[in-house]
């Protein structure tokens, strides 16, 4: 998993608690995160929410270690980077931009030539990415989305408009990720970071919508619960549960 000898230190100085995560997370969750009878998380997929979920968490250090494994288990340099790309939307600039740095030097240490190819399908102007954008969210909330972007409160109208216009069209409208790809790692973000349960309801939601089952974000909060432990998991189990019952 860990070519580059990218693994921290920890077996030298801490080899006994080592041994012990190590068997949990990389052999215990691995084989154990689905219920008996169905086929575990594939490991690209399973990637791509460890990389989301230490994005969500802010475990840069982890998140170093884990892009170089993830590239080695099928993940696609241009996947990773729209990874870190559309957490922009959901944490912000200030804590995803140590992330782009972190990339860029797993990419250059393995060749991978920067800049990756363009993925935007949407010009710059704001009406074509409000568009674009608002047919994002009714392919993955439903018709009910139509008009939102001149939606929401006479008070701060911008807020919707900008969801519409930046969050949608210039994130989920990209190449690289497809959207049910996109919203399980959304749903990886909100996870993460905690306190943000309606939207994680709401995405959980979104998610079983357009194909990615209960069943399914089930295994993805199992995956990742090495790496944001059990409070924020079972609060995102919770919230899947939620979810499915609506």
């Amino acid at each position: 998993m860990f070519p580059d000898g990218g693994a921290p230190m920890l077996s030298q100085t801490d080899p006994e608690f080592t041994e012990r995560f190590d068997n949990f997370a990389f052999d215990e969750v691995i084989n154990g995160g689905a219920p008996e009878g169905e086929e575990p998380l594939d490991n690209r997929t399973r990637f791509m929410a460890i990389l989301a979920t230490l994005l969500g968490c802010q475990g840069v250090d982890q998140f170093r270690v884990m892009l170089g494994a993830a590239l080695d288990m099928g993940v696609k340099p241009v996947e990773a980077k729209e990874i870190v790309y559309q957490a922009v939307a959901y944490l912000g600039i200030g804590r995803v931009f140590p992330f782009f740095d972190v990339t860029n030097e797993v990419f250059a240490a393995r060749a991978i030539a920067l800049p990756l190819e363009n993925q935007a399908t949407t010009e710059p102007e704001f009406a074509s990415r409000v568009a674009a954008g608002e047919q994002a969210q009714v392919d993955i909330f439903g018709e009910g989305m139509k008009g939102f972007a001149a939606s929401g409160n006479p008070e701060y109208p911008q807020i919707n408009r900008w969801l519409a216009a930046n969050c949608f069209g210039d994130y989920y409208t990209r190449g690289g990720l497809g959207l049910r790809e996109r919203e399980m790692i959304t749903y990886c973000y909100l996870a993460a970071q905690g306190g943000v349960e309606p939207q994680l309801i709401a995405h959980a939601k979104a998610n079983m919508r357009i194909g990615n089952s209960k069943a399914f974000l089930l295994k993805v909060a199992s995956a990742c619960l090495p790496f944001i432990g059990y409070p924020r998991t079972l609060n995102a189990i919770r919230c899947i549960e939620t979810a499915s019952a609506d």
